[in-house]
């Protein structure tokens, strides 16, 4: 397994993982009808460092991190991970998750947010809680679910020492 920035060549298999999460529309706040190169541009986004998990050169995971906000808020980090839904629960979020926090120390950041975490996403609320993040405010009925309808979103946060 290895953690290394993505590449352009990275960007079809970086496609197969995001697909399937944009399409279901349950965690991101993305349009569910996003094309191929919307998502991503957007994945690949300047202000964004790109990475990819990898094992026997397959990728199984994907994350970006990024500045959190501009000017006074630049200090803070914010991230984005989708593991491919065949690799799922087997600790490649976590991996990904410590790698950005590393990283993110590496280039000063003085702590991670995650602005939008969707209250039905159990599984990342629970990985990021283990991991140190702390809820720190929520949305109420912020995030339109496209089974369970309107529920909340929260924010979450963690220091970076």
């Amino acid at each position: 397994m290895a953690i290394n920035p993505a590449t352009e060549s990275d960007r079809d298999a970086i496609w197969e993982i995001l697909e399937p999460m944009i399409r279901g529309g349950e965690t991101y706040t993305l349009p569910r009808d996003m094309s191929k190169q919307q998502a991503l541009e957007y994945w690949f986004a300047p202000e964004k460092e790109t990475f990819v998990w990898k094992e026997d050169g397959v990728v199984r995971g994907t994350y970006f991190l990024k500045a959190n906000q501009q000017g006074g808020g630049a200090h803070v980090a914010n991230c984005g991970y989708v593991t491919a839904p065949a690799a799922e629960g087997h600790g490649i979020a976590r991996q990904m998750c410590l790698h950005s926090l590393e990283r993110a120390k590496e280039r000063g950041f003085r702590a991670m947010q995650f602005n939008f975490v969707v209250s039905t996403n159990k599984r990342a609320i629970q990985l990021w809680t283990s991991l140190d993040f702390k809820i720190v405010g929520g949305l109420p009925l912020a995030f339109n679910h496209p089974t369970l309808g309107f529920v909340d979103a929260l924010v979450m946060y963690r220091p970076l020492e």
